[in-house]
């Protein structure tokens, strides 16, 4: 099971080259399986991004979330267990999305797809892979 971050998910939505060859290609794959998910709180933060200006889309964030669930994408549900394992993370910066995250993946025992420079760096267990690639 692969857990996208919020910037992958854009990427790959709009067919973005920032978005590694490798990793589209692992998305791709797990897709058909349902083993492609995303933590609930990304939604949050694309909703945030388009308020702000900053994300916009061709349609309501409501909308397209829909539109990747029917696709067959998992969403991970943000919930006590994920908000404890987030509160006890230990050297990870304060963003509360990334952990929300990061902790989403640990509980689900799921890798993170991200390319977010702090988290590839944390010193943890947490598997990950470097989107980009």
């Amino acid at each position: 099971m692969i857990v996208l971050d919020t910037h992958v998910l854009l990427w790959a939505a709009a067919d973005d080259r920032k978005l590694g060859r490798k990793t589209r290609q692992m998305i791709d794959r797990l897709w058909s399986s349902g083993t492609v998910t995303i933590p609930s709180i990304v939604f949050w933060e694309v909703g945030l991004l388009q308020i702000a200006g900053r994300q916009p889309l061709p349609m309501s964030v409501r909308e397209w979330r829909d539109g990747l669930v029917s696709a067959g994408i998992k969403e991970l549900p943000l919930d006590g267990e994920v908000a404890l394992r987030a509160a006890e993370l230990t050297g990870l910066h304060a963003d509360p999305a990334d952990r929300f995250i990061a902790a989403t993946a640990l509980v689900h025992d799921a890798t993170l797809i991200t390319a977010d420079e702090r988290l590839l760096a944390w010193k943890h267990s947490l598997d990950r892979h470097d989107a980009r690639l």
